[in-house]
């Protein structure tokens, strides 16, 4: 079926294994295939101290990664590291470490380093930063033990250990930026970048 709002060719991909970062390209109507590069991130965070640096390079090194596998396409990567105090956080292995995320944010101001990249043909056509900010209520030991038996291991795939786009969003008293970039992919900056390639219908 065609779409009427986004052109039939360059095939939109993401590289990326996330679902909300997917549904969030599909709820705004957008064809898109999902592929996942199998990048190694830890060579990369470990020579890169700076946070936001990181982010942009494992973004674009996901999108590279497609380049030979898609070389019509034009391809999305995306990477997010938090930051909090001078750490950076990476998705907790288990919920125990979930649990100890979760202690080490709350009451505390966090951001969110979220990097997009675009890439075609072998070259990278643009790049995106965004930098939302989360405050973190001064939850009880309580709360995060209960949150997290309620949430199970769906909170694994977040760097936070919560997924604001449910029940993590009662963690929170305040939050600066655009919700779809704190849920990984900064949509209007991206839509821009779209239409301004033919790729969305202006």
């Amino acid at each position: 079926m065609t779409n009427p709002i986004q052109a039939a060719t360059p095939a939109l991909v993401l590289a990326s294994a996330s679902e909300s970062r997917l549904a969030l390209l599909r709820s705004a109507g957008l064809a898109v295939t999902a592929l996942p590069s199998s990048l190694d991130e830890q060579p990369i965070k470990r020579s890169t101290p700076d946070a936001a640096a990181a982010a942009m390079l494992l973004a674009e090194a996901k999108a590279a990664a497609l380049d030979t596998r898609e070389p019509g396409a034009l391809i999305l990567g995306a990477d997010q590291i938090l930051t909090c105090d001078g750490r950076s956080f990476d998705k907790p292995a288990d919920l125990a470490e979930a649990a100890s995320h979760l202690r080490a944010l709350r009451g505390r101001t966090h951001a969110l380093q979220t990097a997009l990249v675009c890439r075609r043909g072998g070259r990278t056509l643009w790049r995106h930063l965004a930098t939302p900010t989360l405050s973190m209520r001064p939850v009880s030991d309580r709360f995060i033990e209960s949150y997290l038996a309620l949430e199970g291991e769906r909170v694994l795939s977040s760097v936070g250990a919560y997924r604001l786009e449910g029940p993590g969003a009662l963690l929170f008293e305040a939050t600066q930026g655009e919700h779809a970039a704190i849920l990984g992919l900064p949509l209007l900056a991206l839509f821009g970048f779209l239409r301004a390639e033919g790729v969305l219908l202006d």
